[in-house]
Order: C-alpha cells, then structure tokens, then sequence
C-alpha cells in the first residue's frame, strides 16, 4: 500500500465526543426519575420497573439497556439493578448520594450550554441573566427551595475533594478554621470529623443557616462547628489559623480574586493558612480537561469568572505577602493551593 493509499484514521473519538449529549441527557434523565433510588430497594423486572416510573413501553427498554451499556445498572435476564457506582452514590437516601449537582445540570446547566457558540463570541453569560433576569447568585439566594438544590448540588460536587483536604492538610498543627463561602458547609463537617480537636466556622450570606445548620446537625457537629453570617465582600472575615475557599474564585475576575486573597491575608495570624481549592487547571494547559471545561462553565454563567492553573493562584497569593505556597492534588480534576502567611 503506498503512502497515499494509508488508512485514514478512525473518526470515533470525534463522533463519541460530539454525540456525548445523547449519554449525558441519558443520564440526567434517570437522576430526575429517581430510578437509582428505586432501584436501592430491591432489583426489579423490566415491566415493574417502566411501571413504578411511568415510563412509556416504547420507551422503557432501550432507555434501561443504554444505561446498562454505559455501566450505570446491571441486568440478570430482565432484571435490573445498579452498580455498586450508582448505588453509592445515586441513592438519593444515602449521605453520599452526589446526584445534586447533576439534576441541576439537568434543569438549569443543560439548556444554557446550548448558547455556548453566543457565550464564545459576545463573552457575555448565558444562564438566567441572557434574558434580562437578575444575576445568578442574587436569583438562587433570593428562592429558599433553588438555594437548597443549589447548596446540595455543591456538596454532591464538593464531597471528593473535601474528604481528601480533611484529610492531606496538615491540620495537627492548628486549632481553628473558617470556610468562606461555605454553601451547605460539607468542608467545615469532613474537616470537623476528621480532627476532633478542630473548631470551626462556616461564613456566608445569612440566608444560608438553617441549611447549614440542618446539614451539620444531622452529621453530629454542631458542637466545634458553627455559623457566621457575612459577605465576603464588605464584612470583616473569621479571625482564625486556616481559611479555606473552596469553589470561590473562579466565580470572578482577576481584580476580584486579588482582592479576596489580599483580604484573607490580612485576617490571617503569622504561621496561618490559606487553602484554595478548585478543578485546578494544569500549569501546562493540556490535561486537566474537567478544569477547562469548568472555566466555560464560568464563561456561561457569570460576568467575568474564569478558572485558573495552580501556577496562576501561587503568584497571587505571592503578590499578597504569602511567604511560601503549595499545589497539591486532592482527587479526580481537583488540586488545593495552599499559601503560609
């Protein structure tokens, strides 16, 4: 065969990347059925099943089998059930069910990303703000239930990272903590039940505590940890030995970003810390695919955020005086940077 006879290359990858909707929705739309769930009970047959679902019978096999082909159930005959993945963390009755920040995909993140085109030509957002409507945050604090589902869909998207930082940092050498921006506050829990002799503070807009009471209440810390309403932005922060700001700042601008690392160190004792943790992009910008996925994330849904390569956020906190930083990777795409005041 001559060179100009050579067998071209398969268009696979193209095509699995350019139909990977079709698996996504396939997905979301099991989550909103809640068919994991169900399916944590007892496995069941497939007319059970389309049944207790109110699947349509056109429909109910194929949808079943896909998901069976993509590894999210098993099927004995025409039985079905989950995997040991989906059932640890599907189950919408489970505290490790991480299913939150997918079925907001599904009602909020799924649509917007179809103006992705828009947002990449106009460099404007592309959510709920497209239209004329109120900005995103100011929209999901102002509805109690949209606020719940939101700080629910951040800890299902958090709990990875925030296992593994409860663990890796160095927390012995400290005594107290406070998370900024703390959502539904699953950091300062794994972090508090990691290391018993820790205090710890969740900060955030008033709005947010009786979830994050509830939430730490039912996972046996309100005793070392407590709430303190606040706005980043204009109220003083916690005076304690580690700040954690986790899924923070990539919500806003470089000026932004500055400003909150420069304000941290301010409120931080010589000897504190500062833990940033994000899907920290790769100083080389060629793998962490999550992590730049995530900055067009930024791109649709706000003015001027944007993430970042631990590279970048080193040099931040450098210009704000921090003597000495850290990457560290924590799990899947996420790496924390921390900084020593």
């Amino acid at each position: 065969m001559t060179e100009t006879q050579a067998i071209p290359p398969a268009p696979d990858p193209i095509l699995q990347i350019g139909l990977g909707f079709w698996a996504s929705k396939t997905l979301l739309s099991a989550i909103e059925l809640e068919l994991f769930t169900e399916l944590a009970k007892h496995p069941l047959p497939l007319a059970e099943l389309q049944s207790r679902l109110g699947l349509h019978p056109r429909s109910a096999h194929d949808f079943f089998d896909a998901l069976v082909s993509m590894g999210f159930l098993e099927r004995d005959d025409s039985t079905y059930r989950n995997t040991p993945l989906t059932d640890f963390y599907l189950d919408k009755r489970k505290p490790t069910y991480i299913g939150g920040i997918l079925e907001m995909c599904n009602h909020r993140l799924y649509g917007f990303w179809g103006h992705l085109t828009e947002a990449l030509r106009t460099g404007r957002p592309q959510n709920e703000s497209r239209e004329g409507g109120i900005p995103v945050f100011e929209a999901l604090y102002a509805d109690p239930a949209r606020l719940k589902q939101f700080l629910s869909a951040m800890t299902g998207i958090s709990r990875g990272p925030n296992h593994a930082i409860a663990r890796l940092f160095p927390w012995g050498q400290y005594k107290t903590f406070a998370d900024i921006g703390t959502a539904q506050g699953d950091l300062p829990v794994q972090i508090a039940v990691h290391n018993p002799h820790l205090r710890g503070i969740g900060f955030d807009l008033p709005e947010v505590v009786p979830i994050f009471e509830e939430y730490v209440a039912e996972n046996g810390v309100s005793d070392r940890v407590s709430f303190q309403p606040g706005d980043f932005f204009k109220d003083p922060l916690p005076n304690v030995d580690v700040i954690t700001m986790c899924q923070i700042l990539h919500d806003w601008g470089l000026e932004t970003k500055q400003m909150l690392i420069g304000k941290v160190y301010e409120a931080l004792p010589d000897g504190g810390a500062l833990i940033v943790y994000e899907s920290i992009i790769d100083d080389e910008r060629r793998k962490n695919t999550f992590g730049l996925l995530m900055s067009l994330n930024m791109l649709i849904e706000t003015t001027e955020g944007f993430d970042y390569t631990g590279a970048d956020c080193s040099a931040w906190m450098k210009a704000a005086g921090f003597r000495e930083t850290r990457v560290q990777h924590l799990a899947g795409p996420s790496s924390m940077v921390i900084g020593i005041k």
